[in-house]
């Protein structure tokens, strides 16, 4: 896996335009595994290293692509039903994609304790932002809701990200990025989870202030 993120990386640093942002996040929100660590933090690198891009541009193509990609499963679990999706997930091609019936009960779970509001929360949590818009779909949540909070967690978690690949270039060569991403993804996606966490912490603790 290390080995493909590593590739992975360096062609994106290579080739990465708005169109192969919206795929890459499209894939990543979907039901293929696919990290967007590898696509928003070397699109950032890129807006400092080229100007060739900007980094509104970059964080609007990499949500639109999320907003896709959630679509894809939102519709799939809405028409098809729940009968269907589990034996998707416990099927052969399902585990190829890394998705199991535990994940997707994970996911339904999640859904259920936490109402139309986790497909934002959802967005920025491992093992649920990928498979969050499926309990939305089951559930047949109402598109609007589901695309405006779909657009919020995704904008979110690529400013994160994007804030992650602008610090990176002041600090290290491109080949350095691309061996620290392909090694520490994981631990990358755990900082932009916590680093979110202490915003909307603050957040609320100035609200409740007010």
């Amino acid at each position: 896996m290390e080995e493909l993120i590593l590739n992975l990386t360096n062609g994106a640093l290579d080739n990465l335009n708005y169109g192969w942002i919206i795929l890459f996040m499209t894939i990543e929100s979907s039901f293929i595994p696919f990290p967007s660590e590898v696509v928003m933090i070397p699109a950032a690198y890129m807006v400092a290293e080229t100007g060739e891009m900007t980094y509104p541009m970059v964080i609007l193509s990499g949500t639109f692509g999320a907003l896709l990609g959630a679509l894809i499963n939102y519709v799939l679990a809405y028409f098809l039903g729940r009968p269907i999706v589990y034996a998707f997930a416990n099927s052969r091609f399902g585990h190829m994609c890394l998705i199991d019936a535990e994940k997707v009960e994970k996911a339904e779970a999640y859904f259920d304790k936490h109402g139309a509001i986790s497909t934002l929360i959802g967005r920025m949590i491992p093992a649920i932002r990928q498979l969050i818009s499926i309990p939305a779909g089951l559930a047949k949540m109402n598109l609007v809701p589901f695309m405006l909070f779909t657009c919020v967690g995704a904008g979110l978690w690529n400013c994160i990200l994007v804030g992650i690949g602008y610090a990176f270039h002041s600090t290290m060569p491109k080949q350095e990025l691309i061996d620290t991403i392909a090694h520490y993804s994981h631990i990358i996606g755990i900082a932009a989870i916590i680093l979110v966490v202490a915003i909307v912490a603050y957040l609320i603790y100035k609200g409740i202030k007010k």
